[in-house]
Protein backbone atom coordinates (compact mmCIF):
# COMPACT_ATOMS: atom_id res chain seq x y z
CA UNK A 1 0.00 0.00 0.00
CA UNK A 2 0.86 3.37 -0.75
CA UNK A 3 2.28 5.78 2.05
CA UNK A 4 1.96 8.39 -0.25
CA UNK A 5 -0.11 10.32 1.33
CA UNK A 6 1.14 10.03 4.57
CA UNK A 7 2.23 13.77 6.40
CA UNK A 8 5.53 14.80 8.16
CA UNK A 9 5.60 14.22 12.36
CA UNK A 10 3.65 16.64 14.15
CA UNK A 11 1.96 18.05 10.79
CA UNK A 12 -1.80 17.69 10.58
CA UNK A 13 -4.62 18.37 8.47
CA UNK A 14 -7.11 20.21 10.23
CA UNK A 15 -10.68 18.64 9.05
CA UNK A 16 -13.90 20.61 8.54
CA UNK A 17 -15.74 21.04 11.86
CA UNK A 18 -11.72 21.71 13.98
CA UNK A 19 -10.95 24.42 10.94
CA UNK A 20 -14.07 26.30 11.58
CA UNK A 21 -13.78 26.56 14.87
CA UNK A 22 -10.58 27.80 14.50
CA UNK A 23 -11.34 30.27 11.99
CA UNK A 24 -14.30 31.12 14.43
CA UNK A 25 -11.47 31.82 16.94
CA UNK A 26 -9.52 34.09 14.73
CA UNK A 27 -12.14 36.24 13.49
CA UNK A 28 -13.44 36.91 17.29
CA UNK A 29 -9.36 37.42 18.64
CA UNK A 30 -9.21 39.97 15.87
CA UNK A 31 -11.97 41.33 16.27
CA UNK A 32 -10.86 42.31 19.98
CA UNK A 33 -7.11 43.60 18.81
CA UNK A 34 -9.16 45.96 15.99
CA UNK A 35 -11.23 46.83 19.37
CA UNK A 36 -8.60 48.31 21.15
CA UNK A 37 -7.56 50.44 18.04
CA UNK A 38 -4.55 47.31 16.55
CA UNK A 39 -3.70 47.87 12.79
CA UNK A 40 -3.66 43.93 10.72
CA UNK A 41 -0.44 43.51 8.54
CA UNK A 42 -0.22 40.51 6.85
CA UNK A 43 3.86 39.98 6.76
CA UNK A 44 5.45 36.81 3.67
CA UNK A 45 6.08 33.47 5.02
CA UNK A 46 9.57 33.55 4.27
CA UNK A 47 12.41 36.14 3.85
CA UNK A 48 15.91 36.34 3.34
CA UNK A 49 18.01 34.92 6.39
CA UNK A 50 19.52 37.81 7.69
CA UNK A 51 16.22 40.28 8.10
CA UNK A 52 13.73 36.91 9.22
CA UNK A 53 16.58 36.09 12.31
CA UNK A 54 17.53 39.86 13.12
CA UNK A 55 17.55 39.82 16.85
CA UNK A 56 15.60 36.63 17.04
CA UNK A 57 17.80 34.61 19.07
CA UNK A 58 19.49 30.93 19.17
CA UNK A 59 15.68 29.48 19.68
CA UNK A 60 14.32 31.12 16.73
CA UNK A 61 17.14 30.25 14.18
CA UNK A 62 16.89 26.34 15.34
CA UNK A 63 13.53 26.94 14.71
CA UNK A 64 13.40 28.16 11.52
CA UNK A 65 13.79 25.70 7.81
CA UNK A 66 16.22 27.22 5.74
CA UNK A 67 16.36 26.99 1.83
CA UNK A 68 17.71 28.43 -0.99
CA UNK A 69 16.03 31.22 -3.32
CA UNK A 70 16.32 30.07 -6.76
CA UNK A 71 16.09 33.12 -8.03
CA UNK A 72 19.07 35.07 -5.87
CA UNK A 73 20.95 32.35 -4.53
CA UNK A 74 20.66 33.51 -1.35
CA UNK A 75 19.33 32.04 1.59
CA UNK A 76 15.72 31.69 2.94
CA UNK A 77 14.06 30.68 5.74
CA UNK A 78 10.45 29.84 6.81
CA UNK A 79 8.97 31.99 9.43
CA UNK A 80 9.02 30.36 13.11
CA UNK A 81 7.94 33.43 14.72
CA UNK A 82 6.17 36.55 13.01
CA UNK A 83 6.94 39.18 15.90
CA UNK A 84 10.64 39.97 14.30
CA UNK A 85 8.39 40.69 10.93
CA UNK A 86 6.34 43.05 12.61
CA UNK A 87 8.93 44.74 14.16
CA UNK A 88 10.90 45.24 10.83
CA UNK A 89 7.22 46.69 8.98
CA UNK A 90 7.14 49.58 11.87
CA UNK A 91 10.71 50.09 12.35
CA UNK A 92 11.32 50.39 7.92
CA UNK A 93 7.42 50.23 5.96
CA UNK A 94 5.61 52.33 8.13
CA UNK A 95 8.22 54.34 9.60
CA UNK A 96 5.86 56.26 11.94
CA UNK A 97 7.41 58.68 14.75
CA UNK A 98 4.22 57.91 17.56
CA UNK A 99 2.61 55.14 19.35
CA UNK A 100 1.74 52.00 16.42
CA UNK A 101 -0.33 49.11 17.18
CA UNK A 102 0.12 46.33 15.01
CA UNK A 103 -1.46 42.61 14.54
CA UNK A 104 -0.85 39.36 13.09
CA UNK A 105 -2.25 36.49 12.49
CA UNK A 106 -1.26 33.30 10.15
CA UNK A 107 0.94 29.69 9.98
CA UNK A 108 4.56 29.39 11.49
CA UNK A 109 6.66 26.69 11.22
CA UNK A 110 8.66 24.73 13.26
CA UNK A 111 11.60 22.74 12.91
CA UNK A 112 10.79 20.80 16.18
CA UNK A 113 7.38 20.87 18.27
CA UNK A 114 7.77 23.57 20.84
CA UNK A 115 6.13 21.74 23.78
CA UNK A 116 4.15 18.76 24.50
CA UNK A 117 1.61 17.51 21.99
CA UNK A 118 2.20 20.69 19.61
CA UNK A 119 2.12 20.72 16.18
CA UNK A 120 4.82 22.12 14.11
CA UNK A 121 2.67 24.29 12.38
CA UNK A 122 0.98 26.69 15.17
CA UNK A 123 -1.47 29.44 13.54
CA UNK A 124 0.70 32.38 15.36
CA UNK A 125 -1.80 35.23 16.22
CA UNK A 126 -0.27 38.28 17.97
CA UNK A 127 -0.46 42.33 19.03
CA UNK A 128 2.14 44.67 19.42
CA UNK A 129 2.79 48.55 20.62
CA UNK A 130 5.77 50.05 19.01
CA UNK A 131 7.45 53.68 20.23
CA UNK A 132 5.91 53.63 24.21
CA UNK A 133 8.42 52.88 26.81
CA UNK A 134 6.43 53.12 29.74
CA UNK A 135 4.87 50.42 31.56
CA UNK A 136 1.32 51.42 31.01
CA UNK A 137 1.70 50.01 27.80
CA UNK A 138 2.75 46.75 28.37
CA UNK A 139 -0.36 46.99 31.12
CA UNK A 140 -2.31 47.20 28.20
CA UNK A 141 -0.62 44.30 26.57
CA UNK A 142 -0.99 41.99 29.20
CA UNK A 143 -5.09 43.45 29.84
CA UNK A 144 -5.60 42.25 26.03
CA UNK A 145 -4.18 38.84 26.30
CA UNK A 146 -6.61 38.02 28.93
CA UNK A 147 -9.60 40.32 26.91
CA UNK A 148 -8.83 37.97 24.04
CA UNK A 149 -8.70 34.28 25.82
CA UNK A 150 -11.99 35.80 27.56
CA UNK A 151 -13.61 36.21 24.52
CA UNK A 152 -12.85 32.63 23.12
CA UNK A 153 -14.52 31.55 26.28
CA UNK A 154 -11.40 30.71 28.51
CA UNK A 155 -11.82 32.47 31.90
CA UNK A 156 -9.87 30.60 34.11
CA UNK A 157 -6.67 31.67 33.96
CA UNK A 158 -3.09 31.83 35.84
CA UNK A 159 -1.00 34.60 34.68
CA UNK A 160 3.12 33.77 35.66
CA UNK A 161 4.94 37.11 35.59
CA UNK A 162 9.04 37.03 35.31
CA UNK A 163 11.61 39.98 34.21
CA UNK A 164 14.83 39.62 32.44
CA UNK A 165 16.33 42.23 34.01
CA UNK A 166 16.90 40.57 37.43
CA UNK A 167 19.42 37.63 35.82
CA UNK A 168 21.17 40.83 33.46
CA UNK A 169 21.26 42.66 36.70
CA UNK A 170 22.85 39.79 38.84
CA UNK A 171 25.30 38.93 36.00
CA UNK A 172 26.54 42.45 35.06
CA UNK A 173 29.56 42.86 37.41
CA UNK A 174 31.12 39.68 36.73
CA UNK A 175 32.04 38.76 33.58
CA UNK A 176 32.76 35.27 33.48
CA UNK A 177 29.39 34.75 34.82
CA UNK A 178 28.07 36.96 31.66
CA UNK A 179 30.37 34.77 29.52
CA UNK A 180 27.77 31.76 30.69
CA UNK A 181 25.07 33.77 30.46
CA UNK A 182 23.57 31.34 27.54
CA UNK A 183 24.27 28.13 30.13
CA UNK A 184 22.38 29.97 32.58
CA UNK A 185 19.51 30.50 30.92
CA UNK A 186 18.65 26.89 30.09
CA UNK A 187 20.09 25.90 33.58
CA UNK A 188 17.25 28.31 35.33
CA UNK A 189 14.42 27.65 32.80
CA UNK A 190 14.89 24.01 33.08
CA UNK A 191 15.49 25.01 37.15
CA UNK A 192 18.46 21.92 37.03
CA UNK A 193 19.78 23.28 40.46
CA UNK A 194 22.67 20.63 40.20
CA UNK A 195 24.06 22.22 37.25
CA UNK A 196 23.33 25.37 38.13
CA UNK A 197 25.34 24.60 41.84
CA UNK A 198 28.25 23.45 39.34
CA UNK A 199 28.92 26.40 36.81
CA UNK A 200 28.72 29.39 39.63
CA UNK A 201 30.98 27.62 41.41
CA UNK A 202 33.93 30.36 39.69
CA UNK A 203 31.45 33.11 39.93
CA UNK A 204 31.87 35.63 42.34
CA UNK A 205 29.89 34.72 45.94
CA UNK A 206 27.76 37.55 45.46
CA UNK A 207 26.64 36.12 42.54
CA UNK A 208 26.65 32.89 42.86
CA UNK A 209 24.39 33.05 45.97
CA UNK A 210 22.18 34.96 44.59
CA UNK A 211 22.00 32.99 41.42
CA UNK A 212 20.92 30.14 43.23
CA UNK A 213 18.22 31.46 44.73
CA UNK A 214 16.73 32.18 41.97
CA UNK A 215 14.88 29.05 41.39
CA UNK A 216 12.97 29.18 44.91
CA UNK A 217 11.50 32.78 44.20
CA UNK A 218 8.57 31.50 42.33
CA UNK A 219 4.83 31.51 43.90
CA UNK A 220 2.38 34.35 44.60
CA UNK A 221 2.96 38.48 44.84
CA UNK A 222 4.58 37.90 48.06
CA UNK A 223 7.98 36.68 46.06
CA UNK A 224 8.73 40.25 45.56
CA UNK A 225 9.38 41.38 48.84
CA UNK A 226 11.28 37.91 49.58
CA UNK A 227 13.61 38.84 46.79
CA UNK A 228 14.27 42.32 47.81
CA UNK A 229 15.52 40.30 51.34
CA UNK A 230 17.35 37.91 49.56
CA UNK A 231 19.01 39.12 46.37
CA UNK A 232 21.45 42.01 46.06
CA UNK A 233 20.34 45.56 46.96
CA UNK A 234 20.97 46.90 42.88
CA UNK A 235 18.76 49.54 41.16
CA UNK A 236 18.62 47.36 37.99
CA UNK A 237 16.65 44.22 40.23
CA UNK A 238 14.60 46.76 41.91
CA UNK A 239 13.52 48.37 38.91
CA UNK A 240 12.74 45.09 37.86
CA UNK A 241 11.41 43.99 40.99
CA UNK A 242 8.83 47.32 40.83
CA UNK A 243 7.89 46.79 37.32
CA UNK A 244 6.55 43.12 38.24
CA UNK A 245 4.83 44.63 41.14
CA UNK A 246 3.10 47.34 39.62
CA UNK A 247 1.66 45.09 36.34
CA UNK A 248 0.86 41.85 39.34
CA UNK A 249 -1.44 45.46 40.60
CA UNK A 250 -2.80 46.00 37.46
CA UNK A 251 -3.56 42.35 36.21
CA UNK A 252 -7.33 41.53 36.11
CA UNK A 253 -7.29 37.39 36.58
CA UNK A 254 -7.90 34.57 38.65
CA UNK A 255 -4.26 34.22 40.05
CA UNK A 256 -1.14 35.82 39.27
CA UNK A 257 2.54 34.33 40.27
CA UNK A 258 6.09 35.50 40.26
CA UNK A 259 8.74 33.28 39.21
CA UNK A 260 12.17 35.23 38.69
CA UNK A 261 13.71 31.70 37.19
CA UNK A 262 11.24 31.41 34.18
CA UNK A 263 13.28 33.01 31.55
CA UNK A 264 11.44 32.00 28.06
CA UNK A 265 13.07 34.05 25.66
CA UNK A 266 15.78 35.62 27.53
CA UNK A 267 17.74 36.11 24.27
CA UNK A 268 14.57 37.72 22.99
CA UNK A 269 13.13 39.99 25.68
CA UNK A 270 14.88 43.03 27.32
CA UNK A 271 12.82 43.20 30.09
CA UNK A 272 8.59 41.91 31.49
CA UNK A 273 7.53 38.67 30.52
CA UNK A 274 4.21 37.10 30.96
CA UNK A 275 2.55 33.66 30.28
CA UNK A 276 -0.91 32.36 30.86
CA UNK A 277 -1.96 29.16 31.93
CA UNK A 278 -5.11 26.96 32.39
CA UNK A 279 -5.31 24.20 34.99
CA UNK A 280 -4.32 21.06 33.26
CA UNK A 281 -1.94 22.14 30.65
CA UNK A 282 1.83 22.44 30.37
CA UNK A 283 2.45 24.42 27.58
CA UNK A 284 1.38 28.31 27.95
CA UNK A 285 -2.07 29.77 26.18
CA UNK A 286 -0.16 33.24 25.23
CA UNK A 287 3.33 34.56 25.92
CA UNK A 288 4.44 38.23 25.92
CA UNK A 289 6.52 40.83 27.30
CA UNK A 290 8.77 43.70 26.09
CA UNK A 291 11.70 43.35 23.66
CA UNK A 292 12.65 46.73 22.78
CA UNK A 293 16.27 46.14 21.52
CA UNK A 294 14.37 44.42 18.44
CA UNK A 295 14.22 46.83 16.28
CA UNK A 296 18.22 47.74 16.82
CA UNK A 297 18.66 45.37 13.91
CA UNK A 298 17.06 47.14 11.78
CA UNK A 299 18.29 50.00 12.10
CA UNK A 300 15.95 52.13 13.78
CA UNK A 301 15.65 51.79 17.95
CA UNK A 302 11.50 51.61 19.05
CA UNK A 303 10.67 50.52 22.39
CA UNK A 304 8.14 47.58 21.78
CA UNK A 305 6.02 44.93 23.58
CA UNK A 306 3.50 41.73 23.30
CA UNK A 307 2.27 39.12 23.18
CA UNK A 308 1.14 35.96 20.92
CA UNK A 309 -0.64 33.26 20.93
CA UNK A 310 -1.44 29.66 19.09
CA UNK A 311 -4.65 29.42 17.84
CA UNK A 312 -4.68 25.36 17.34
CA UNK A 313 -3.96 25.39 20.51
CA UNK A 314 -6.38 27.52 21.99
CA UNK A 315 -8.94 25.03 19.57
CA UNK A 316 -7.82 22.14 21.35
CA UNK A 317 -9.22 23.38 24.48
CA UNK A 318 -12.58 24.22 23.24
CA UNK A 319 -15.70 21.63 22.50
CA UNK A 320 -16.92 21.51 18.47
CA UNK A 321 -19.71 24.88 17.98
CA UNK A 322 -23.26 23.48 17.27
CA UNK A 323 -23.97 22.09 13.62
CA UNK A 324 -25.07 25.37 11.69
CA UNK A 325 -28.64 25.15 10.69
CA UNK A 326 -28.98 25.19 6.08
CA UNK A 327 -30.93 24.97 3.85
CA UNK A 328 -31.18 21.87 1.14
CA UNK A 329 -32.08 22.22 -1.77
CA UNK A 330 -32.31 20.23 -5.17
CA UNK A 331 -30.16 21.40 -8.12
CA UNK A 332 -31.76 22.78 -10.71
CA UNK A 333 -31.39 25.53 -13.62
CA UNK A 334 -34.77 27.09 -13.70
CA UNK A 335 -34.22 30.99 -12.68
CA UNK A 336 -37.05 30.83 -10.43
CA UNK A 337 -35.19 28.61 -8.50
CA UNK A 338 -31.76 30.21 -8.89
CA UNK A 339 -33.68 33.28 -7.71
CA UNK A 340 -35.02 31.56 -4.48
CA UNK A 341 -31.94 30.62 -3.46
CA UNK A 342 -30.17 33.70 -3.88
CA UNK A 343 -32.51 35.68 -1.60
CA UNK A 344 -32.50 33.19 0.96
CA UNK A 345 -28.00 33.47 1.16
CA UNK A 346 -28.47 37.41 0.66
CA UNK A 347 -30.42 36.92 4.11
CA UNK A 348 -27.70 35.14 5.78
CA UNK A 349 -29.10 31.74 5.15
CA UNK A 350 -27.00 28.62 4.03
CA UNK A 351 -28.52 26.37 1.25
CA UNK A 352 -26.64 23.51 0.36
CA UNK A 353 -27.64 22.10 -3.38
CA UNK A 354 -27.94 18.02 -3.72
CA UNK A 355 -25.88 17.49 -7.18
CA UNK A 356 -27.68 14.96 -9.80
CA UNK A 357 -28.73 11.85 -8.54
CA UNK A 358 -26.61 12.66 -4.76
CA UNK A 359 -26.83 13.80 -1.49
CA UNK A 360 -24.08 16.46 0.14
CA UNK A 361 -22.37 14.79 2.94
CA UNK A 362 -20.68 17.15 5.41
CA UNK A 363 -19.69 17.74 8.94
CA UNK A 364 -20.72 21.02 10.39
CA UNK A 365 -24.58 21.96 8.82
CA UNK A 366 -27.62 20.59 9.78
CA UNK A 367 -30.21 20.64 7.05
CA UNK A 368 -33.44 21.63 9.44
CA UNK A 369 -35.01 22.71 6.67
CA UNK A 370 -35.49 21.80 2.22
CA UNK A 371 -36.40 24.07 -0.53
CA UNK A 372 -39.18 22.74 -2.53
CA UNK A 373 -41.67 23.43 -5.39
CA UNK A 374 -45.14 24.14 -4.24
CA UNK A 375 -47.40 23.57 -7.59
CA UNK A 376 -49.61 25.17 -6.37
CA UNK A 377 -48.27 28.55 -6.07
CA UNK A 378 -46.17 27.65 -8.73
CA UNK A 379 -43.16 28.97 -6.33
CA UNK A 380 -40.32 27.48 -4.23
CA UNK A 381 -41.07 27.54 -0.03
CA UNK A 382 -39.41 26.07 2.70
CA UNK A 383 -40.47 23.29 4.49
CA UNK A 384 -39.41 21.90 7.69
CA UNK A 385 -36.92 18.32 7.68
CA UNK A 386 -37.88 16.04 10.67
CA UNK A 387 -34.16 14.48 11.58
CA UNK A 388 -35.58 12.36 14.31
Amino acid sequence: MSDSWLLPEFIVDVLPAEARKTEDLRRKVLDIFQCYGYELVIPPAMEYIESLLSGAGKDTDLATFKLVDQLSGRTMGLRADMTTQVARIDAHRLNREGVTRLCYAGSVLHTRPAGLQATREPLQIGAEIYGYAGLVADAEIQSLALASLSAIGITTVSLSLSHVGVLKSLIADDPYARSKGALLFEMLEAKDIPSLDEITRQFQPRTREALLALPDLYGDISVLQKAREILPDDPGIENALAELEYLADACDCERVTVDLADLSGYHYHSGVMFAAFVSGLPNALARGGRYDHVGEVFGRVRPATGFSMDLRELSRLLPLAKKRKAIRAPWGDTPILHEAIRKLREKGEIVICDLPLSLSDYDEFMCDRELVYDAQRQDWILKAIDNH
